[in-house]
């Protein structure tokens, strides 16, 4: 998938591989191996890459917090596809179009 190219709501995320991560108070901080740089995750964050230690579509994340946590539906949305775009920039993640699958 390209990087210009936003992610779907039906596609598949994935933690990449390459990195460490430690569980420090409930929040993921990973260093990237490829890049060299820390990254602290916080609550939600680390909910969301616990979420992708499968292949799982952004739509599946969404309703995993909506049922966790209170919060309005638009605004997760925005927020989710923004944390998923910055993993994906980083990469941090991989993403697989579901049209290819």
């Amino acid at each position: 998938m390209a990087a210009n190219t936003a992610i779907t709501a039906l596609d598949k995320i994935m933690q990449a591989h390459g990195g460490l991560v430690t569980d420090m108070d409930g929040e993921k901080v990973m260093m990237s191996i490829a890049n060299g740089k820390y990254y602290s995750l916080g609550e939600v964050g680390s909910r969301i890459w616990e979420l992708a230690a499968t292949p799982v579509s952004m739509e599946d994340i969404i309703s995993t917090l909506l049922e966790e946590y209170e919060v309005d539906p638009a605004a997760c949305r925005t927020e989710v596809a923004a944390f998923l775009e910055q993993l994906r920039r980083e990469g941090l993640i991989q993403i697989t179009p579901a049209d290819s699958l």
